[in-house]
């Protein structure tokens, strides 16, 4: 029988949960990793803090696994994984119909890799280096409803002039075309849309990309190029449809807002 050690060396130990906590509804998680023994060891602790985990060694697997239907809340994808990389894995979830949220948990820790898997329609990437206590902590404050946003917890569907966004299945539509958006970039609209007319800040669109308080980018205002870069590649789908759209408008040194004329009436 093969030890159970600490996918992290010199990590400190993952608490029991508290016998509440094993009765209560546990966090339904799948974790995808091609190293053996990583995956044992994570796994074994993210139950140990009190998730259910079902792992796998690659993605072609898991998603012949979920075919006929998916038990879960949210996906854990490593990155370098043989055959089908894990940012490879996230756009063939999506094609499928899998719209669960994704979090990368990788070596990977440059900024570059992060930008790509954030860009790809994850929703929230975390360094290995950082601990499994650390990954139940983000994944938890993802999954929590008591600490998730009220007005995340919304209708079927809301209308917004011509812009159509669906938050259940994370579907934005422009003149009912879908728009082809990543969780990310729908999460991006659905904010601005929900201000209309109001200013939005480059801070509260990159903490709708990550989660509040993220530590970002090179010097206090490092994280205003991957907000500009979202937008760009945002306003650049709108315009595959329309190409006349320019809903979404600069605030120079601040941010952007949703204009106003997408309030009234669908022509």
């Amino acid at each position: 029988m093969k030890e159970n050690v600490s996918a992290w060396p010199n990590s400190i130990p993952a608490p029991k949960p508290r016998e509440d906590e094993q009765t209560a509804d546990r966090i339904r998680l799948i974790f995808v990793d091609d190293d053996d023994d990583f995956r044992e060891a994570a796994t074994g602790e993210l139950t140990d803090l009190g998730f259910s985990v079902e792992g796998f060694a690659d993605g072609a697997t898991m998603l012949a696994s979920v075919a006929n239907g998916i038990d879960a809340d949210v996906i854990v994808l490593d990155w370098n994984m043989p055959a089908l990389s894990g940012i490879d894995l996230l756009p063939r979830l999506r094609r499928q119909g899998i719209l669960l949220p994704v979090v990368f948990l990788t070596g990977r820790s440059a900024p570059v890799y992060e930008n790509l898997a954030l860009d790809r329609g994850a929703v929230d990437f975390v360094d290995k280096a950082r601990g499994v206590p650390i990954l139940a902590k983000r994944l938890r404050l993802l999954l929590d409803p008591v600490k998730r946003p009220a007005e995340l917890d919304v209708e079927e569907t809301q209308q917004c002039g011509r812009l159509m966004l669906k938050p259940r299945i994370g579907r934005a539509f422009w003149d009912n075309v879908d728009l082809n958006l990543t969780l990310t970039e729908f999460n991006i609209v659905r904010l601005l849309a929900s201000s209309v007319g109001d200013h939005v800040t480059y801070r509260a669109v990159y903490d709708c990309m990550h989660h509040v308080g993220f530590i970002a980018g090179s010097g206090e205002n490092g994280y205003r190029t991957n907000v500009r870069s979202s937008i760009k590649r945002i306003r650049n789908k709108f315009r595959d449809v329309d190409p006349e759209f320019a809903e979404i408008e600069n605030y120079p040194s601040f941010g952007y807002r949703w204009g106003v004329s997408v309030a009234g009436p669908s022509p």
